[in-house]
């Protein structure tokens, strides 16, 4: 999650070059070669079944295709701290999910952390801007439209894991994803200057490519394989602290106090969720 914030953070140097569907176009392409060899099944796994492509396509739809142009679209018209800010919002909407549709228990002190967590989100949106500028309504909306997405990403994930290897989850969904922003990204592609493009940025795209599409969807299912899909939502707040502090010390942009006491409360709901719980000294 803390490397999911990163470029979440530094799109905003992408966006500024490349328009949005041709970035999630180069990104998917990228990293689908770089995770050709993991598409094949393994020997000891289980042949996909029509509920597991079903998932995966959904796993793709909203957590790749959706999520990238809520979020790459959101940060372009807002800023990288907005963002962060703004997914601290994910836990929440990742345990109300959870709950209804994996029926996981959701523990008292879970709840707390998630109210910690989604008050930061909603201190922004009563401010109403982002610490400089008026925060654009169409920015917040996508944001908003991204933390969903992630939302489902996390809860369809887990259902995956039980079947399919991670690397597998992380090859199939990349494709998908190449596939469902392909015809958009091609349209892009025609009237843009490639040649304009410094190499820095090319680096940059590469780097965004792998980790957005392969290093960080592996961790996060292999992690979703052993934590349950609330517990897990929680740890998503390390997307936006570490966001905001791509915006601040990368992007040269403004931390108020406010944003100050929303990554307090976000830190804090990741403390309350994952503390390790007072054993019981009484005998059996």
């Amino acid at each position: 999650m803390a490397l999911v914030g990163s470029y979440v953070g530094l799109s905003k140097l992408l966006v500024a070059v490349f328009p949005v569907f041709l970035l999630a176009w180069l990104r998917f392409g990228i990293a689908a070669l770089a995770m050709a060899h993991w598409v094949r099944r393994t020997p000891a796994e289980a042949p996909l079944s029509r509920h597991d492509r079903w998932l995966l396509f959904w796993e793709s739809f909203l957590g790749n295709f959706l999520f990238s142009v809520c979020m790459l679209y959101g940060v372009k018209l807002s800023s990288a701290v907005a963002a962060g800010v703004a997914m601290a919002g994910i836990p929440a909407a990742v345990a109300l999910l959870s709950w209804l549709v994996m029926r996981e228990h959701i523990a008292p002190r879970v709840w707390l952390a998630i109210a910690c967590a989604a008050s930061g989100i909603a201190l922004l949106a009563l401010a109403g801007h982002d610490g400089a500028a008026p925060l654009s309504a169409l920015g917040f909306a996508l944001l908003m439209g991204a933390v969903f997405c992630e939302a489902c990403y996390v809860v369809i994930g887990k259902r995956l894991t039980g079947n399919v290897a991670p690397r597998r989850i992380s090859a199939l969904i990349n494709l998908w994803g190449l596939a469902l922003v392909t015809p958009f990204g091609l349209w892009q592609a025609l009237a843009f200057d490639f040649s304009g493009v410094p190499a820095p940025t090319w680096g940059l795209l590469v780097f965004y490519a792998l980790a957005a599409s392969m290093v960080t969807v592996w961790l996060w299912m292999k992690g979703l394989q052993h934590v349950p899909a609330a517990r897990a939502g929680v740890f998503s707040v390390m997307l936006p602290v570490s966001a905001a502090l791509i915006g601040v010390v990368v992007l040269g942009e403004p931390f108020t106090g406010l944003h100050a006491l929303a990554f307090a409360m976000a830190l804090a709901g990741l403390l309350l969720a994952t503390w390790p719980a007072r054993e019981s000294t009484a005998s059996c």
